[in-house]
């Protein structure tokens, strides 16, 4: 018997469909029960449960993300699991919003806006480099391949807008609302010193804007293809966020919106628009960018935070 076992792991009414997923599958209910006696490498379970060894290790992860197995490193340099409780309990929530995570997230592809406003420079490209219609022409912004962009990008003025749903039930508030994007200006090829003033709206409400630094092209982007070969590489990862006492972007105060005033309801879509706006200062377009692109591996980002269960 593995001595090292809890006798019970309690989980709170906020993880339950994270346990759920990983006690889902017969591969993972298998390790469980294989290191019910002792620990085991993985190409022990492997060879114990007839399953390939990459099969064993992303089950085995699975399994590590909600705190069923624990794993170190043995003598060898291989990796040893080991099962870390005999039984567990699941908190049932009792009230609405209670099986909630306290961060709930929403991504969003770049490609999937509801509504745009751009004028030339302008493109969309997919993760293989193809572009979506012809460059330059705003005409391609409307057309049904843009759900597979993974850069797009408008000079001057204009925006994108996108839909999101509201995961919160009714009844259930929130604390802070987050979104994060990476981005950067609008350049013909690239131009570092290039500033652009990028505002975030959310329901019409002005969130804050961040003027970037310019169109970033002077090395490689850590995801872009090496096959693109049209200037901009990369962008900067940006945060919004708005509290119950105003917004802020990358941490610094940027607006008086806060949580109450966006005008949240449960059973209306969220409204997010990247805009630069006609009235800017720096009016230098924005280059938006996929998980496929640029130097993290994410799309939009809308972030729901509630401080306590």
């Amino acid at each position: 018997m593995n001595e090292s076992m809890q006798d019970l792991l309690r989980y709170p009414s906020s993880r339950i469909v994270d346990v759920a997923k990983a006690l889902s599958g017969d591969v993972r209910v298998r390790i469980l029960e294989a290191l019910g006696e002792k620990p085991m490498s993985i190409s022990q379970l492997a060879e114990a449960l007839g399953v390939a060894q990459p099969t064993i290790s992303i089950n085995v992860q699975i399994l590590e993300s909600v705190d069923l197995v624990s794993s170190a490193l043995g003598a060898n340099r291989e990796k040893i699991c080991s099962a870390t409780c005999r039984s567990i309990q699941l908190d049932l929530p009792v009230k609405p919003g209670e099986g909630l995570h306290r961060t709930e997230e929403l991504h969003m592809p770049i490609g999937m806006f509801s509504h745009c406003s751009v004028q030339p420079t302008c493109g969309i490209v997919t993760k293989d480099c193809v572009h979506v219609g012809s460059v330059d022409d705003p005409r391609s912004f409307y057309m049904p391949e843009r759900f597979e962009a993974s850069l797009l990008w408008f000079s001057g003025s204009g925006y994108v807008e996108y839909y999101f749903a509201n995961p919160m039930p009714p009844g259930v508030t929130i604390d802070e609302l987050g979104f994060r994007a990476e981005l950067c200006s609008e350049a013909s090829s690239f131009q570092m010193d290039w500033p652009s003033d990028i505002s975030l709206y959310i329901n019409d409400m002005l969130v804050g804007t961040y003027t970037s630094p310019g169109d970033l092209g002077d090395r490689k982007g850590k995801l872009t293809p090496d096959k693109w070969r049209s200037g901009t590489e990369y962008g900067q990862l940006t945060e919004w966020r708005v509290t119950q006492d105003g917004s802020l972007v990358n941490g610094a105060p940027s607006a008086s919106a806060t949580v109450g005033s966006l005008g949240l309801q449960y059973n209306k879509p969220i409204r997010v628009r990247l805009e630069v706006g006609e009235d800017a200062e720096n009016r230098r377009g924005l280059n938006l960018f996929g998980s496929d692109f640029g130097d993290h591996r994410q799309d939009l980002v809308l972030s729901f935070i509630r401080y306590s269960e």
